[in-house]
């Protein structure tokens, strides 16, 4: 298949992540800049394909990356396919893009307006389970340290203080 492309988008190297996906043009708040494509997989195939990846994660950190996003109760999208060039898009817990499910596609978004040059990132939104296997190297000024979605990071902050109290230091 041919790789997706956009108007808004051109792809190169990435300060958060080896390649990344960046503004081509000036683009204005709620644009659709994308589609997230790929596989369309049942549930049972999502859950499979996850724990493998998380797995294989387990030994090296930098194979902890998942694509799969939720398309309706019964159907998902894996988007670890090469013609995804949405799926280069790196996370940051600053994101200026959003994922968002419009009748049965999955679109990147602009939260905001987006300069030329800019580089677009949206928050992946993991699960609190199995957060320390997906460290985030964001840079971003209050970057929380792992990729999960923001209404996690209350819990989050709880538990490292937790840790950290335990830990006398």
């Amino acid at each position: 298949m041919k790789k997706t492309t956009s108007p808004y988008i051109t792809v190169k190297n990435s300060a958060i992540h080896s390649q990344g996906v960046f503004a081509k043009k000036d683009i204005p708040d709620s644009t659709e800049i994308i589609e997230y494509v790929g596989e369309k997989i049942t549930k049972r195939e999502s859950d499979i394909r996850g724990e493998k990846v998380l797995s294989r994660s387990k030994n090296d950190v930098t194979r902890g990356a998942v694509y799969i996003f939720d398309l309706n109760g019964r159907h998902d999208i894996d988007g670890n396919v090469p013609w995804n060039t949405a799926g280069i898009i790196n996370h940051t817990c600053d994101p200026n893009c959003e994922a968002v499910n419009i009748d049965g596609h999955i679109w990147i978004c602009a939260m905001r307006d987006i300069e030329k040059g800019e580089e677009l990132s949206y928050n992946y939104g993991y699960n609190f389970d199995n957060w320390q296997e997906h460290p985030c190297r964001c840079g971003a000024d209050y970057c929380i340290g792992y990729i999960l979605a923001e209404e996690h990071w209350p819990e989050l902050l709880r538990e490292l203080a937790r840790r950290k109290k335990n830990k006398g230091v």
